[in-house]
């Protein structure tokens, strides 16, 4: 590669890192406006949180667990020696702090769904534990140069389905991840003082501002374009070039699908278009789209997001009112179901071997069984980190202190005087 292609590749996968990390203001001004003033500074500090905690771990520890290559497709080796995984010629630590951001994005998804009652100190810990160790060991599986996604003839998933587990940027390795051990922090939490009616009954209880939430919305959806797109790691080029355009092309249209479908259904079911459920319904375009927004076409791209903004508003539904588990912002429906929806969606719509295109079913299946065995993991290591911390220190904060709010009891200040 010549030395002005890879001078312009290194400086778009730091611009597209630093879109990425533009997402944190966009979720921590998200996950404020959509619940109370009283807890808007604690609120804030997760988010700082994540990424301090994020950044440092992922440094010491997750990157070599996610990308070193001797661990027989499970783990990886954490050093810096051995980068085999990696063919191109970019700086180690460009690519570093790009997969950070991400990491970063997966512990912040967890904070929303356990807004409003979870003691701090504990929140430390589980961010420490999804940035050092759940997020990298299944990143190593398929963005690593693990198991799942080995071509090798005589690997699992090619011999298993004929094609390899496909997660262009993160619908399940990041958002599913992020949405499964939300649902489970909120389980092992319970709802908010006031949320549920002595006969189960689901409560509203407004956010303070949307405004501050479609701002973050916004930011989030500028943010994509880098998550996605950025995802090409390159720019130089003809095909890099085409990559990267259509990509940013299918990641805007599965946001705005999103976001219409949303709209529509919330003003034919409840009679009057919900801002909150269409911010939410743009997010959730976006989580479906980023698996598949690189195989997909334009058209495959909108009915992407039409799908995951018809389910959104239901699954928000079947979460509060059938499961009686409360998530403040919907964390668990946007991320967790939407971006297995998309996951899968992808082995339907893929131009190149998808079964809707008359390829087969591998490619489906290989998806199938790559959601499965990622989100298995995180249940599996949400259940054991949340409900052992519940069991040994306890996670949520006394009855005086949510009533009064989280701001002046965890942290001696509050946002709004």
């Amino acid at each position: 590669m010549n030395e002005i292609g890879l001078s312009l590749d290194t400086v778009w996968m730091l611009l597209a890192a630093m879109l990425v990390f533009w997402m944190q203001p966009g979720f921590a001004l998200c996950e404020a406006g959509f619940t109370r003033s009283k807890n808007t500074a604690n609120i804030l500090m997760k988010n700082f949180v994540d990424f301090m905690f994020g950044s440092l771990l992922f440094f010491f520890l997750g990157f070599g667990f996610m990308f070193g290559s001797e661990g027989a497709g499970f783990i990886g080796a954490p050093n810096w020696g051995d980068l085999s995984f990696y063919k191109g010629d970019l700086p180690v630590e460009g690519f570093l702090i790009f997969e950070t951001v991400f990491c970063a994005t997966s512990a912040t998804i967890v904070s929303g769904a356990m807004a409003e009652r979870t003691k701090f100190s504990m929140y430390l810990i589980y961010s420490a534990v999804i940035s050092l160790f759940i997020y990298p060991i299944e990143g190593h599986w398929t963005w690593g140069g693990g198991w799942l996604c080995s071509d090798a003839a005589d690997g699992f998933m090619m011999s298993t389905f004929g094609d390899v587990f496909h997660d262009f940027a993160g619908s399940a390795i990041v958002h599913s991840v992020g949405g499964v051990l939300a649902l489970i922090g909120a389980m092992a939490l319970g709802p908010r003082i006031g949320k549920y009616s002595k006969d189960g009954k689901s409560r509203a209880i407004p956010g303070h501002n949307l405004t501050m939430a479609a701002l973050g919305v916004f930011i989030l959806w500028l943010g994509w374009f880098g998550f996605n797109p950025g995802s090409q790691l390159a720019a130089s080029g003809e095909v890099n070039r085409v990559a990267i355009s259509h990509v940013f092309l299918t990641t805007n249209l599965a946001a705005a699908a999103g976001g219409v479908a949303t709209m529509f259904l919330t003003y034919i079911k409840y009679g009057k278009p919900s801002l909150s459920l269409t911010l939410n319904g743009v997010l959730a375009g976006l989580v479906g789209i980023t698996a598949g927004c690189d195989l997909v076409s334009p058209f495959g791209a909108v009915v992407i997001g039409l799908v995951c903004g018809l389910v959104l508003v239901y699954a928000i539904e079947f979460v509060d009112h059938v499961l009686h588990i409360d998530d403040p912002v919907g964390a668990s429906s946007v991320h967790g179901i939407c971006g297995i929806l998309g996951t899968l969606m992808t082995g339907l719509l893929s131009t190149t071997n998808g079964a809707c295109y008359g390829f087969g079913w591998g490619f489906f299946g290989a998806q199938v069984f790559g959601i499965l065995v990622i989100d298995l993991w995180a249940a599996v290591c949400g259940f054991v980190l949340f409900y052992g911390i519940k069991k040994l220190h306890g996670l949520r904060v006394g009855k005086r202190v949510e009533e009064e709010g989280l701001d002046i009891y965890e942290h001696g200040e509050a946002c709004y005087n």
